[in-house]
């Protein structure tokens, strides 16, 4: 009588680590890209709210001085803090910058709804938010 036999063989065993190895080698990278590109919306999300925020500030004081003082100006997160810069009667730019995991990533917003990568490791760009490698922007 044949006794059978339990178990993987040694080739066996290779080929699935092999394979296993290459499948990471492929999704590490992506996932990497797709935890930023989503950290990148918290930036682009409190931008976007602060914009009609800093419109409802300025009928009180005629002016965007001071809207960094605000209640509707973004409150600094983990991954970014926000500024408010070149603000007058009529101007303003709030800026998001990136700290921590995310430091390298400046993103702007002025009064007239241009907005502007300043800085990123994926590239620059004057009239959107890179948010692809490649200075790629969506239609954001």
């Amino acid at each position: 009588m044949k006794r059978a036999r339990a178990g993987f063989t040694l080739i066996e065993l290779l080929v699935t680590i092999a394979i296993i190895g290459i499948l990471t080698a492929v999704a590490l990278p992506m996932y990497g890209d797709y935890v930023t590109r989503s950290r990148l919306t918290e930036a682009f999300t409190a931008l976007g709210a602060a914009q009609p925020a800093a419109e409802q500030f300025w009928p009180n004081s005629r002016s965007y001085a001071n809207f960094d003082t605000a209640t509707g100006f973004p409150a600094a997160t983990a991954n970014f803090t926000y500024a408010l810069s070149n603000a007058s009667a009529s101007t303003y730019t709030l800026t998001a910058t990136g700290i921590g995991k995310m430091s390298g990533f400046v993103y702007t917003l002025d009064q007239n709804g241009r907005r502007a990568t300043t800085a990123s490791p994926w590239g620059t760009n004057s009239s959107c938010w890179v948010d692809r490698k490649g200075g790629q922007c969506s239609s954001n």
